[in-house]
């Protein structure tokens, strides 16, 4: 159930506009609609597309699970994964949200 989920996530994100696809490692939430995300730290407002806000999500979400002290290799190896995915789809969005 849990998979044909993530195969119907990942088929509608593909229907849309943008060119970008949903990494094979991704196994977070995924979202059909992109949203404007801001730097917590700066403020910066950043659009992101629908495959940018789920793995930007996922990246807060580890990133508050580390803060707590909570991790394990998985999602340290995602998290690393997540921040490689960004630099290389959305250099602009990695440095005004993550850098």
């Amino acid at each position: 159930m849990e998979e044909e989920l993530l195969t119907e996530c990942k088929n509608i994100i593909m229907s849309t506009q943008t060119k970008q696809k949903l990494p094979e490692w991704f196994e977070g939430e995924c979202y059909t609609h992109g949203d404007t995300v801001a730097n917590r730290f700066t403020g910066v407002e950043v659009e992101l597309t629908a495959i940018e806000v789920s793995i930007y999500d996922f990246l807060m979400g580890a990133q508050m699970c580390f803060d707590m002290g909570l991790q394990s290799e998985k999602i340290l190896n995602d998290f690393h994964k997540g921040l490689d995915w960004f630099r290389k789809n959305n250099p602009q969005a990695y440095m005004d949200l993550l850098d």
